[in-house]
């Protein structure tokens, strides 16, 4: 084979490639953004990444989780949810600052349902692409520690008092809030990490 044909091939074949990954990120980017437009997310920002304060983020969470999990379990919808978590967003800070309060510290706190950007988030069997979600983020003084995130509506966050662990109810949530290309597309970690693997092996 002459030298241009090599050449000649080889481009096709990288333009093939990038046709292909181009047409992958693609699709998952609709995917990502068609789950976001259902789902709504919870964030917690530590104030710093020191052994303290990412307890304490973790008590945070707690006690909001007590405080939202009997009426999360009443919500039917996400606009539902947005609305109820705009209206206690007050009753979230309250919980959230006598926590920090208890505990000896005199950090701000401020809860707010915003945009956020999520890297890829695997609970449990599910894995969330990354993108823009809306989220009630809770941020703890600088915000500047490791954070803490889960799926707050459908609920999979608060069930039985468990954290990233979807019991039967939440998977059911999912199921009836996503169509079934979307349930398929989070359903078991190896959807996405696989194809990570093959993009990695081009790298």
């Amino acid at each position: 084979m002459k030298k241009k044909s090599i050449i000649g091939y080889i481009i096709g074949i990288l333009l093939m490639m990038v046709g292909v990954m181009g047409g992958f990120y693609g699709r998952k980017k609709i995917v990502q953004e068609q789950i976001a437009e259902k789902v709504l997310r919870f964030h917690v920002l530590a104030n710093s990444n020191s052994e303290e304060d990412q307890k304490l983020k973790l008590q945070v969470r707690d006690a909001i989780g007590g405080l939202l999990q009997e009426k999360m379990a009443q919500v039917e919808n996400r606009e539902e949810c947005e609305k109820f978590i705009t209206e206690w967003i007050p009753k979230i800070e309250q919980t959230a600052a006598a926590v920090i309060e208890e505990n000896g510290y005199d950090y701000s706190v401020c809860a707010r349902l915003e945009e956020t950007d999520f890297p890829v988030k695997t609970y449990g069997a599910y894995t969330f692409p990354a993108g823009r979600y809306e989220a009630l983020r809770v941020t703890i003084g600088e915000g500047a520690g490791e954070n803490w995130w889960c799926v707050l509506y459908p609920n999979m966050c608060f069930e039985n008092s468990m954290y990233e662990v979807v019991d039967e109810r939440g998977e059911k949530a999912l199921r009836e809030v996503l169509d079934e290309k979307e349930y398929e597309a989070v359903l078991k970690e190896g959807n996405y990490q696989i194809r990570l693997r093959i993009l990695d092996f081009f790298r």
